[in-house]
C-alpha cells in the first residue's frame, strides 16, 4: 500500500468535522470536542494522519493525557492504525522519565531524589512541626491546598494573599496552612524527596537552565498534542512552553463546559484564550455524540445552555447520531433511605433484565453521599465499587493475592496456562472461581480477586501492548529510542510477567475493572462512560453545593451536573430527596433542573405569592410500586414509572382498545379523543370497581365519567365489547 492510500485509509468513516480536525495544516490547532464526539479517534488520526503522510515522523510527537489509561488507548489505537514510536503519556510519566534520563547530567552524578508517592505523611509531621495536630482528613486538606499552591506557581510567603484572592476554603487559617507549607518544603528537602509537583518543576528547570537538555529535548520533540486542555494548571502550561520552546505545531483538545477541576488549579483560561495567543489557530468544533442517546444529548444540551461566564464563550450545542432511547427520568422521593433503596432496587431490575453491573453508574456530589447506596446496594445483594476510594492495589485481599501469585510462581509447574496458574495461584488466599458469595463486603472481595483472573486472560491475549519497564538512558545526541523509552520485558507471558506487570500496574495506579455497580463522585466519573447513569441527591445545598459562593463556583457546579448527564449512553435517571433523613427539613431540587421546574413538581417556594402559588400545586402522585413522585403526565396516569413492573389485564386491555375504536369511529374523532393509550394502559393496571376509582386516575374527570364512566367499568367487570357497545352513534 502506498503511503497516500494509508493516509486516505486513516480518513475512511470519519464525519465531517473529525476529518477538517484531522487534516489541519501544521501549527497552532484547537479541536473543542463536545462530550461523546470521538476526540480521540480525532487526535489519534490527526497524528496517524501526519505521520503516514510524510508530513512529520512519529517518534518527533509527544501527547500528553491526564490519565494513564488515555495514554494507553492512544498507543494501542496507533499501533493498530500501523504508526508506532509515538511517545503518549501524562504530564507526570513524560516529566518523569525526562528527569531521570537527564540526572546524571543535572545532578552532577547525585543520586536522584526519591519520588512521594503521597504528600499525607509528610503533610502530617509538618503541621505538628508548626503547632498542628492534624488528623489524617485534615491532612489530606492541607495536602491539597499545598497541591493547588504548587500547581499554580505560588510559593510559601505568597500562599495567604494567594488564598484569599482565589477565595479558597482552607482547612486553617491561610497563615497557618502557609506555615505547614513552609515547614513541608523543608522536611522534604531535609530528608532527601519531591513531590510530583517537584518533578515537574524540575523538568522545567532542567530544559530552562541546560541548554544542551533543551537541544536534546526539543530535536526529540517537535510536534505536540494536548488531551483535556480545560484541566491543564499554570505549572503543567509552563512545562509545555519548555518543551515548545516557541515553536507552534501545538495541537490541543478539550472542552470549556467540562472545566470542574478548578479546585485543584486547573484553569481553562489557556483554552479560552487558545486563538488569541496563537494568532493564524486553526479551530475546529465536534458536536456529533456518538455516545449518548437524543434524549440524554437534549437533557445535556438544556443544562449547559444556561451556563454563564467565560467557559459558556466556548459552549457546545451536542447533536445526538444514536438511534432514540428512553426518556431520562426524574424522580423525587421523601428522604435520601428512600432515594437509596430505589435506586438500588432499580439497579437490581436492569441486573436481571440482562444490563452488566460494571455497566451500571450511580454518581453524586460527594464522597460522603455513597453510605447510604453501599448500605442500599447490599442489602439489595447488588454488587458494587467504589470509585476513587482506597485504592485497588492497597485493598488488604489484593496485596494479599499478589504475594500469593509471587510465591506461586516457584510452585505451579512451567508450561501451566496463565488463568490457570493465577486461579491457583489464588487457591492460597481462599478464592475459588465457583459462584460468588451474596452481595456486601465478601461479595466485594470475590469480584477484586476475579478481576485480576480476568486480567491475565486479557494481558495473555495482548501481553505486548502495554509492558513497559524503567527507563533506558541513551548517551548519544541522536537517540536510538525516544528519550524515556521502555525496555523489555523478559518474560511477556508466564506467571512471573504476569507478576511483573501487576507491580507495574500497582506503582502506576492502573486498575483492571471489577464486575460491580460503580459508585462515584462525580468528579471521579470524568472521562468514564456506561450503559445507565444514576445522578443522585440533586437538591440545593448539595448541587450545588453550599460552598459555592461566586457566579464562577456556581457555573462550575452546573459544569459537574452536565458531564454527569454526558456520563450516559442509554438510560438516565435524576433524583432528590426532600429531606436527608425522615422527618427532616426540606429542600428544594437542585436549580440546575429545568425539566423539574417545568413539570410542576419541585418548584422552589419563595415568600408571598410564590408559597400561595405551591399551595394550589396538584395533587402529588407517587409510583404505587416503587414510591417515588411522578412528574410526567402519563406517569401520573398509570399511577407507576414506566419502568417498574406492569400488571396490565391484556385481555382487558384489548376489549378496552377495540370499544375505544368503535366510540371514535361512531363520534368520528381521533381515538384518543375518547381516551389516550396511557389512560388505557391505566384502566387495565388498575381495573377501577368504582366511579371514586376511575376518578382517581389522572385524566379522567366528571365529564368523561358522565359519558364512559359505567361502561368502563361494565368492560373492567368482564364484559364483551357487544354487549356495551352496540352499533349507533355517541352524541356528546
Amino acid at each position: 500500500m502506498g503511503v497516500h492510500s494509508a493516509a486516505e485509509r486513516v480518513l475512511a468513516g470519519l464525519d465531517p468535522e473529525q476529518r477538517s480536525a484531522v487534516t489541519a495544516p501544521a501549527g497552532p490547532v484547537c479541536i473543542l470536542a463536545g462530550a461523546g464526539t470521538g476526540k480521540t479517534r480525532a487526535v489519534t488520526a490527526r497524528i496517524a494522519y501526519r505521520a503516514l503522510s510524510g508530513d512529520i515522523a512519529a517518534r518527533h510527537v509527544l501527547a500528553v493525557t491526564f490519565t494513564a489509561r488515555a495514554a494507553a488507548e492512544m498507543r494501542s489505537r496507533l499501533t493498530v492504525i500501523g504508526v508506532g514510536g509515538v511517545q503518549a503519556r501524562t504530564f507526570h510519566a513524560a516529566a518523569l522519565r525526562q528527569v531521570r534520563y537527564f540526572a546524571p547530567r543535572l545532578l552532577a552524578g547525585r543520586a536522584m531524589p526519591e519520588l512521594l508517592d503521597s504528600k499525607v505523611r509528610v503533610v502530617t509531621l509538618a503541621a505538628a512541626k508548626v503547632g498542628l495536630r492534624a488528623d489524617r482528613a485534615a491532612a489530606r486538606d492541607l495536602a491539597a491546598e499545598i497541591e493547588w499552591a504548587k500547581s499554580s506557581l505560588v510559593e510559601p510567603d505568597e500562599y495567604a494573599v494567594a488564598a484569599a484572592k482565589a477565595l479558597r476554603e482552607t482547612p486553617y487559617e491561610p497563615a497557618r496552612v502557609a506555615e505547614v507549607f513552609s515547614a513541608y518544603e523543608r522536611l522534604k528537602r531535609g530528608n532527601g524527596v519531591i513531590d510530583f509537583e517537584d518533578m515537574l518543576r524540575a523538568a522545567v528547570w532542567g530544559i530552562e537552565e541546560h541548554p544542551d537538555v533543551a537541544e536534546q529535548v526539543r530535536n526529540q520533540y517537535r510536534h505536540f498534542v494536548v488531551d483535556e486542555y480545560q484541566d491543564v494548571n499554570p505549572l503543567q502550561q509552563r512545562l509545555l512552553d519548555v518543551w515548545l520552546g516557541g515553536r507552534d505545531d501545538l495541537t490541543v483538545v478539550g472542552d470549556a463546559s467540562q472545566t470542574i477541576y478548578s479546585f485543584t488549579g486547573a484553569t481553562s483560561s489557556y483554552l479560552v484564550d487558545f486563538p488569541r495567543q496563537h494568532r493564524g489557530a486553526t479551530v475546529v468544533r465536534l458536536v456529533r455524540d456518538y455516545r449518548s442517546t437524543p434524549q440524554v444529548v437534549g437533557l445535556a444540551n438544556a443544562v449547559i445552555s444556561a451556563a454563564r461566564g467565560a467557559e459558556a464563550r466556548l459552549r457546545l450545542e451536542l447533536h445526538g447520531q444514536r438511534r432514540p432511547g428512553p426518556e431520562p427520568e426524574l424522580r423525587i422521593f421523601t428522604d435520601e433511605p428512600a432515594e437509596a433503596n430505589a435506586v438500588a432496587a432499580r439497579c437490581r431490575v436492569l441486573l436481571v433484565a440482562g444490563t452488566p453491573a460494571r455497566e451500571i453508574a450511580v454518581l453524586f456530589r460527594t464522597n460522603a453521599q455513597s453510605e447510604a447506596y453501599e448500605k442500599a446496594l447490599s442489602e439489595a445483594e447488588v454488587p458494587y465499587v467504589l470509585q476513587g476510594a482506597e485504592r485497588f492495589f492497597e485493598r488488604p485481599e489484593v496485596r494479599q493475592a499478589m504475594i500469593a501469585l509471587r510465591a506461586a510462581t516457584r510452585s505451579v509447574p512451567d508450561g501451566t496456562p496463565l488463568r490457570a496458574a493465577v486461579v491457583e495461584g489464588l487457591t492460597a488466599v481462599g478464592w475459588a472461581p465457583d459462584a460468588p458469595p451474596p452481595g456486601g463486603a465478601a461479595r466485594e472481595r470475590w469480584e477484586a480477586l476475579a478481576a485480576l483472573v480476568q486480567l491475565a486472560e486479557e494481558y495473555s491475549a495482548n501481553a505486548s501492548s502495554e509492558l513497559a519497564g524503567p527507563a533506558v538512558a541513551g548517551e548519544s545526541q541522536a537517540l536510538p529510542v525516544p528519550i524515556g523509552a521502555a525496555a523489555e520485558v523478559e518474560h511477556p507471558v508466564t506467571l512471573v510477567g504476569f507478576t511483573e506487570e501487576l507491580a507495574r500496574r500497582a506503582a502506576q495506579q492502573h486498575v483492571p475493572t471489577v464486575e460491580g455497580v460503580t459508585l462515584a463522585s462525580l468528579h471521579s466519573a470524568k472521562g468514564l462512560e456506561w450503559d445507565a447513569v444514576f445522578l443522585v441527591g440533586l437538591a440545593e445545598g448539595t448541587l450545588p453545593t453550599t460552598y459555592a459562593k461566586t457566579p464562577e463556583q456556581v457555573e462550575e457546579e452546573r459544569r459537574l451536573l452536565y458531564v454527569g448527564i454526558t456520563r450516559a449512553r442509554e438510560w438516565l435517571w435524576l433524583s432528590y430527596a426532600t429531606a436527608r433523613s425522615p422527618g427532616g427539613r426540606a429542600r428544594r431540587p437542585s436549580r440546575f433542573l429545568p425539566q423539574l421546574d417545568r413539570s410542576g413538581g419541585g418548584e422552589r417556594a419563595g415568600p408571598g405569592p410564590a408559597r400561595r402559588a405551591e399551595r394550589r400545586r396538584p395533587q402529588v402522585v407517587s409510583c404505587r410500586i416503587c414510591g417515588a413522585t411522578l412528574l410526567a403526565g402519563a406517569d401520573r396516569k398509570l399511577g407507576r414509572c414506566p419502568t417498574c413492573p406492569s400488571d396490565l389485564d391484556e385481555a382487558l386491555y384489548e376489549r378496552l382498545r377495540e370499544w375505544r375504536q368503535r366510540v371514535a369511529g361512531a363520534q368520528k374523532v381521533p381515538a384518543y379523543v375518547v381516551f389516550t393509550d396511557a389512560t388505557l394502559t391505566a384502566l387495565a393496571e388498575r381495573k377501577p370497581a368504582r366511579t371514586e376509582d376511575l376518578v382517581a386516575i389522572a385524566g379522567i374527570g366528571p365529564r368523561k365519567v358522565g359519558l364512559y364512566g359505567d361502561t368502563v367499568l361494565a368492560l373492567v367487570a368482564g364484559a364483551a365489547v357487544d354487549d356495551v357497545c352496540p352499533q349507533k352513534t355517541f352524541e356528546i
